[in-house]
């Protein structure tokens, strides 16, 4: 079973031509998104709103303490 939907696919393309063209935009701050990988969140993000199949955020959030 497909992890991500077809809209899911579709959010993430329109975000990335949107970070080519420099109209793509961060949320809070309104700065002009450069990074790829920011590119595809912002874009999840947005097909999430929507009501696409993306699985969910992980409540980690990528940082790790030092041991």
């Amino acid at each position: 079973m497909a992890r991500y939907s077809r809209g899911a696919g579709k959010a993430v393309k329109s975000a990335m031509r949107r970070r080519k063209r420099g109209s793509l935009k961060s949320g809070r701050s309104g700065k002009r998104v450069t990074s790829r990988k920011q590119a595809i969140a912002i874009g999840l993000s947005e097909a999430r709103k929507k009501g696409a199949k993306v699985p969910r955020r992980s409540k980690r959030g990528g940082r790790r303490k030092a041991a």
